[in-house]
């Protein structure tokens, strides 16, 4: 269902492999068939195979008993009572190449594996490093899945583990940490061993994310009494997805329909002045690279962004009254006032977001004319994070303000002076920005990220993976807070019209649908009022392990987000995000649909695995589709943009098939 898009100039090639139901199948290697092994065929095979095959055979006899018996032992036949959890065991062997792909191979053709607790094991550290596994008491322990005698591998049961599950072919893809690491495969023999396998393992996952006991009782202790669904999806409503799909296509200013063949081709490639350290799309007529050193501006077209051959260095005429910003990289760029400004946000210290202030860049003039400090009541703040009032506030040529994000603080800052006069640029304490609204919220809350809709409503992505939603006149009290599955959110979008929310973990995304109907029969979403139990369950958006492997242990997802619509009735078609040098795409409309090929015979919460990915050369910066304006006559969507660190790439919907039926 996805493919993997090395681009060359112009157009793009396919690679790679598939997700579960379009892996190379899992079967023995040549080497390992024998005459005497074909006697007993897989589980999965049919009677007219078997028939068929024993046909081509011929009759055989044994030329005694004592070969009969040899035999029977070396087979270790599958039904065999001795063996608990049995499971025939396959190991991912990848290619030579990205471009080449892998295959399947037979490692054990009877095993068992089993849960067990340990309080360490040897996994992966930030640093690297691996702990040596010892089962003495005391301490945490966590449950682990351990496959083979003894222990061929192990692998931590973890939220943000790649465990794949394809109830359909009764087979579990995952990666192993130790001690032999790689992508592997379990093959259950019946539906009760598969089902057996998925109930211990997701009591097991919620075990190691939570440290309750997997009990119902525990379940409403951390989801909430509101939030059943999400404990027990497959009992939660999930009509509200279609219902939301069914208003979405009676809109009369919804979009034109995507088109059956899609496909994305690369329509320019832009070199880089300096290393690309964020990417600032514009919606009118340009947009804007900011690397180490400076600010390259290029140009907005129909088929992507192209240069236009100016570039300003920081410390080229920049604030008369002495700037840092020569001396620091930039780590996030605003867009303001018509797009004639931009704000820039350097963290104080490396490896760390957190600021004291930022930079007011006027694009006309290519200077900065301000240095301003977050403070409040007199006192130095620090910020994480800066986000436009709304979807479309950056078109605004009037606008002033904007919200800020801390560990504990939602605010709004103002940069109109309140005593009416211009303040002075070359004072030495510089200007201040003023505390225009929000609040200091009591330690604990950790927010990380957030993003805001068409009307102003804030979404907020937290450390415990929370998401919380806030409306346009209130940043005091969430209206609806979702509870986390486990993994940090570190990245949050939400769509222009509030109906749903995308979170980042470093493992998967995670999907909200926001709407409900309250007591009077009204649809509204968790921004305007209290959802109450009438929440369905959300969706989840993975790398197949294979993919996951492929991508590298240390990289994570980032930045994931919609396409960008900023106009009432029209919806985002795709969502986007990056993964160490992949460019992963989804369609969104095929992530809604519960008769989706990827939903069959899931267990727990729906994961979708179908994508597109585009392969570069380099680690990508961001991944971002331009404003929906710059979408032609001929074309679903508008184009794609890639940025690595020396140079930026612009995709077009072709009129090849994006994301193929399944």
């Amino acid at each position: 269902m996805f493919q993997f898009l090395p681009f060359t100039k112009g157009k793009a090639t396919t690679m790679g492999g598939a997700p579960s139901r379009e892996d190379p199948q899992l079967s023995d290697s040549d080497e390992e068939q024998s005459e005497e092994e074909e006697i007993y065929e897989d589980v999965e095979e049919s009677v007219e195979e078997k028939r068929r095959r024993s046909a081509e055979r011929g009759p055989k006899t044994p030329s005694s008993v004592d070969e009969v018996d040899a035999m029977l032992k070396a087979l270790k036949l599958k039904y065999n009572p001795n063996v608990k959890n049995p499971v025939k065991l396959y190991h991912f062997v990848a290619g030579d190449t990205p471009q080449a792909k892998g295959k399947w191979v037979t490692s054990e053709k009877l095993t068992s594996y089993s849960f067990r607790k340990t309080s360490r094991m040897e996994i992966d550290n930030d640093d690297g490093e691996e702990e040596d596994e010892s089962d003495e008491e005391g301490g945490d322990s966590w449950w682990i899945l351990s496959v083979g005698d003894p222990d061929k591998i192990r692998a931590k049961v973890k939220v943000s583990d790649e465990m794949q599950l394809n109830g359909d072919q009764r087979r579990v893809d995952f990666i192993a940490c130790a001690p032999t690491r790689g992508v592997w495969a379990m093959k259950f023999y019946t539906d009760e061993d598969y089902r057996a396998f998925v109930a211990k393992y997701k009591d097991c996952l919620f075990e190691n994310t939570y440290r309750y006991e997997a009990t119902d009782e525990n379940r409403v202790k951390v989801y909430g009494k509101d939030f059943l669904g999400w404990a027990k999806p497959e009992v939660a409503d999930d009509s509200v997805w279609e219902d939301a799909e069914d208003s979405l296509s009676k809109s009369p200013g919804s979009a034109t329909p995507l088109r059956a063949n899609e496909d994305l081709r690369e329509e320019f490639e832009e070199a880089s002045n300096g290393g690309i350290q964020s990417l600032a799309l514009g919606a009118l007529d340009n947009s804007f690279l900011v690397g180490e050193s400076g600010i390259q501006v290029v140009k907005n077209f129909s088929y992507g962004i192209q240069g236009k051959g100016v570039y300003v260095n920081f410390d080229d005429g920049g604030y008369r009254g002495g700037s840092s910003l020569a001396r620091s990289t930039p780590r996030k760029a605003l867009l303001m006032k018509a797009e004639t400004n931009m704000l820039l946000m350097s963290p104080m210290n490396e490896g760390k977001p957190h600021t004291t202030g930022l930079h007011q860049f006027d694009i006309e003039t290519g200077k900065v004319v301000t240095e301003w400090k977050f403070e409040k009541d007199g006192t130095d703040v620090t910020m994480r994070d800066i986000t436009n009032d709304s979807k479309g506030a950056q078109l605004d040529p009037s606008g002033s303000t904007f919200l800020g994000l801390d560990d504990n603080r939602l605010c709004r800052w103002d940069m109109r002076d309140r005593k009416g006069m211009v303040q002075d640029l070359a004072a030495a304490s510089g200007p201040v920005l003023n505390w225009n609204q929000g609040h200091q919220f009591s330690r604990g809350t950790n927010f990380q990220c957030f993003a805001s809709t068409g009307d102003g409503s804030i979404a907020v992505g937290s450390l415990d993976g929370k998401i919380r939603l806030y409306s346009n006149s209130s940043m005091r009290q969430a209206k609806t807070a979702f509870p986390g599955l486990g993994s940090p959110i570190t990245h949050v979008d939400v769509t222009f019209d509030g109906k749903w929310i995308l979170g980042t973990t470093d493992t998967y995304l995670i999907l909200i649908c926001t709407i409900f109907a309250d007591k009077d029969g009204k649809t509204k979403t968790g921004f305007g009022g209290r959802m109450g139990n009438r929440i369905s369950a959300p969706r989840l958006l993975k790398l197949s392990a294979v993919d996951s492997h492929l991508a590298g242990v240390n990289n994570k997802f980032r930045n994931a987000q919609f396409s960008w619509v900023t106009e009432n009735g029209k919806q985002e078609r795709h969502l986007v995000a990056t993964v160490g040098k992949f460019s992963v795409i989804w369609n969104f409309q095929q992530v809604k649909d519960g008769s989706h090929e990827c939903y069959r015979h899931q267990e727990g919460l729906k994961s979708c695995y179908c994508y597109k990915i585009v392969l570069k050369d380099d680690s990508i910066v961001d991944s971002r589709f331009m404003h929906d304006k710059f979408a032609v006559t001929d074309s679903p969507e508008a184009p794609l943009v890639i940025a690595t660190p020396m140079k930026v790439s612009s995709f077009s919907i072709s009129s090849r098939r994006l994301f193929s039926e399944t």
